[in-house]
């Protein structure tokens, strides 16, 4: 893990959505990076940043608030211009274009074309932890922690699958400057997802 320098050379700070959910462990993950994170709730927050990350929570009422917030739109706009946008859990189901179980006025940004399954393992008592071959990240396992997770039930022709189950089911994807993961790299005490997602943030602001 790298730490106490930021190697990343942005001209400010990634932006992690803090309408609800876990937000402050993405911001802390990024701080032993030496990446400033900085709480996004207004759209005009969003001018200060060279990327984002909608953390896990409830789906439903993080999209709700962003409605509420005037962010959605503002966001979706920044989403097409380009912005690095990281969804984990709920946050990967706010970013795809189409969820099979949506309940009736679920806003999504409906950015990325996959389709997912909310609440996929069942409920609380069904999350789990798993070892995850991830050869974006290098040869080592991710140990991954799904907590109410979503999976990726389709994909299209031009999203990248960066992971998977024993099973075949996706749970991490990448379509450009759009990344998504069914479960929370940001508990793992792992940061090469971050990095990773640092990684794409600094390629679009060279």
């Amino acid at each position: 893990m790298e730490s106490g320098v930021n190697t990343y050379n942005f001209r400010s700070c990634i932006g992690v959505l803090a309408l609800q959910g876990d937000f402050e462990a993405h911001i802390k993950m990024l701080a032993m990076l030496g990446v400033a994170g900085i709480a996004i709730r207004l759209p005009a927050q969003l001018e200060q940043i060279d990327g984002i990350i909608i953390p896990g929570g409830e789906s439903t009422t993080i999209g709700k608030l962003m409605v509420s917030y005037n962010l959605r739109d503002v966001l979706r706009k920044k989403i097409q211009e380009g912005l690095p946008v990281w969804g984990t859990c709920a946050g990967l189901i706010l970013l795809a274009k189409e969820t099979n179980n949506a309940l009736a006025g679920q806003p999504l940004l409906a950015s990325m074309d996959i389709r997912v399954c909310r609440n996929a393992f069942g409920s609380q008592r069904e999350s789990f932890e798993t070892d995850l071959s991830v050869p974006a990240l290098g040869k080592a396992l991710f140990h991954a922690f799904f907590i109410r997770g979503p999976v990726i039930e389709v994909a299209g022709p031009q999203v990248e699958v960066l992971a998977t189950l024993d099973d075949g089911t996706i749970v991490a994807v990448r379509e450009g400057t759009l990344l998504g993961t069914a479960f929370h790299p940001e508990i793992s005490g792992d940061a090469r997802f971050h990095q990773y997602f640092l990684r794409i943030v600094q390629s679009v602001n060279r």
